[in-house]
């Protein structure tokens, strides 16, 4: 496909594209003649995957250029593609210049809770996973409270997070292509995000409504099965 159609195909303009040839984020299409090229499905899976790292997880060019680089050396591990996409894995490999090595900081405040509750949970995960540090900073603020939820209270919640973390996986299934893979990870994993959240106020303003309200279904106002 000409440069036009693979613009029209991931809504990503033209001369954008063309600053992530010069740049190297976009590998170049097959040349058809002095100022023309032909580029193919890898190259929109890349350009998606680009425009999303950039629009929606808010990283640089230079981020996303190194996540790129990270993915392409991972050849086939999807578990490793899946923990880069997510910030979990460095993109650069332990031994080479820059990889991450173990922090000197003291222990975060909640992170023995924290470390508690993902034992408990039987959870395989890495040293580095920002999630544990968030984990550790709620059930810090948590206890600063003097409120009566602590690691045991979060465990129906990450039963929960771990039936959906299953339904995120099994998305992941199928696709053979690396780059397919990457955009899959980021789809069930960033752009499902706001989803999840907006389905769990649903759901609360729901309960809320059969349990402490007057409301509930066919109350005025309200979204019923009659409205679908």
């Amino acid at each position: 496909m000409r440069v036009s159609e693979l613009s029209r195909r991931t809504g990503v303009q033209v001369p954008l594209i063309k600053y992530y040839l010069r740049e190297g984020m976009l590998p170049p299409g097959r040349a058809t003649a002095s100022n023309q090229a032909d580029y193919g499905e890898e190259h929109v899976h890349r350009l998606r995957l680009i425009r999303t790292l950039i629009a929606t997880r808010g990283l640089s060019a230079g981020a996303t250029k190194a996540i790129l680089d990270a993915i392409a050396a991972e050849q086939e591990d999807l578990h490793q593609v899946f923990g880069i996409v997510l910030g979990v894995r460095p993109t650069v490999r332990e031994g080479d210049s820059g990889a991450e090595r173990p922090s000197t900081e003291p222990e975060a405040a909640g992170l023995a809770d924290a470390r508690r509750l993902i034992a408990e949970m039987g959870w395989d995960v890495s040293q580095g996973n920002p999630a544990a540090h968030t984990l550790a900073e709620v059930l810090a603020a948590l206890s600063g409270l003097g409120a009566d939820i602590d690691w045991h209270g979060l465990l129906p919640y990450a039963r929960l997070a771990d039936s959906i973390a299953d339904l995120d996986v099994q998305q992941m299934r199928g696709e053979r292509d690396l780059l397919a893979q990457a955009e899959r990870a980021v789809l069930v994993s960033v752009l499902l995000e706001p989803a999840l959240l907006a389905l769990r106020r649903l759901a609360q303003e729901d309960k809320s409504a059969r349990q402490f309200g007057g409301g509930g279904p066919g109350a005025p106002g309200s979204i019923t099965a009659a409205d679908r």
